[in-house]
């Protein structure tokens, strides 16, 4: 255990030695060394080779310093561990052979066996010994998106087909969803039996959903995932993308942090998320997209960023959603020297 890592003091409401940060997609397409390391693997099959998931997620620790180290990994892992014709299509994202659209469908898709994300727990037992005092944040896809991916065949941009099952079948959907919160249950426990020190559970797509849908759909479900994990004693994060209007939902499926993208500020999510039964832990939220502009333009994002997450009982800095693949690296590393510069 770290317990004086800055980042587990945030994420448990703590007061941190320094203002701890880390960014998804942190690990990928802007290092030149993860190019280089990948150039004629697959996406998936990297994945799934311990020794090269290990080296892609230390990456960004070595360059940026930064204060967690995410696995690397992707939400479709599980689903093509389990033997789900999924693949990742470059352009396009992942896609599915067969997409689910009926009962029959649900009830032949595979359960997930810890034994099928093996070399996944490997990959994390190399990382425990490497980071040394780096904690390693495991993650997983939450059922919604999951299942988002499944019955689409693919990303969306209005999730019909998914809207219209929950609605017409809601029988079949609960079904599923439950299904897909067992494979991303089996895939962080996996992930934490091998020693990883935190979690958290991308809702990608659930900004798609009103809160009314959130909360009949997909809160028993990703509740169901958090609870599963909760003897851990590990911070657990949410983070969904345009998901302002479900912040309160979210914070209700049970996490220790709930992740807020750039589009409202950190101090409305607090007030949003207030009051509740325990301090409101935040991350976020920087638009990735600034990372593209002038360093005076990234500096004073970064500041007001910092300012507002004061608001809260811990603030995680992170960005509103993913490195984008044209980032310059050594503007997040000057990021992080900023805001290690910067008083929690």
């Amino acid at each position: 255990m770290l317990p004086d890592a800055p980042f587990l003091v945030a994420a448990r409401g703590g007061t941190p030695a320094r203002l701890p940060v880390w960014f998804m997609r942190q690990a990928g397409r802007s290092l030149p060394e993860y190019r280089a390391l990948r150039e004629g693997v697959a996406m998936l099959d990297s994945c799934f080779d311990p020794e090269m998931l290990a080296e892609i997620t230390l990456q960004p620790v070595r360059r940026h310093g930064v204060d967690a180290a995410i696995l690397f990994s992707d939400i479709v892992v599980p689903l093509r561990a389990a033997g789900v014709d999924i693949d990742i299509v470059p352009g396009t994202g992942p896609v599915v052979a067969s997409p689910i659209r009926s009962a029959a469908d649900v009830a032949a898709l595979p359960e997930l066996d810890p034994a099928q994300v093996a070399a996944v727990a490997d990959g994390v037992r190399l990382l425990v010994e490497r980071l040394g005092t780096t904690p390693l944040i495991g993650f997983a896809g939450a059922p919604f998106t999951l299942a988002s991916y499944l019955i689409e065949g693919g990303p969306s941009r209005n999730h019909e087909h998914t809207k219209a099952l929950m609605h017409s079948e809601p029988q079949v959907w609960h079904e599923l969803a439950g299904k897909l919160a067992d494979v991303a249950l089996t895939f962080l426990t996996a992930q934490l039996d091998a020693g990883a020190d935190a979690i958290q559970l991308f809702d990608s797509w659930a900004g798609a959903l009103s809160p009314r849908d959130y909360r009949e759909f997909v809160l028993p479900h990703s509740a169901r995932v958090f609870d599963g994990v909760a003897a851990y004693g590990v911070p657990r994060i949410h983070f969904g993308v345009g998901t302002g209007e479900l912040l309160t939902s979210m914070r209700d499926a049970g996490p220790d942090v709930v992740g807020v993208d750039w589009r409202v500020p950190l101090d409305e999510a607090v007030r949003r998320l207030s009051p509740s039964e325990k301090p409101v832990v935040v991350q976020g939220n920087l638009d990735p997209a600034l990372l593209l502009g002038s360093w005076p333009v990234v500096e004073a994002e970064v500041r007001r960023i910092a300012e507002e997450g004061r608001a809260a009982a811990g603030h995680v800095f992170n960005l509103g959603h993913g490195v984008l693949p044209g980032t310059d690296p050594d503007v997040l590393t000057r990021v992080v020297e900023l805001i290690h510069q910067i008083q929690p």
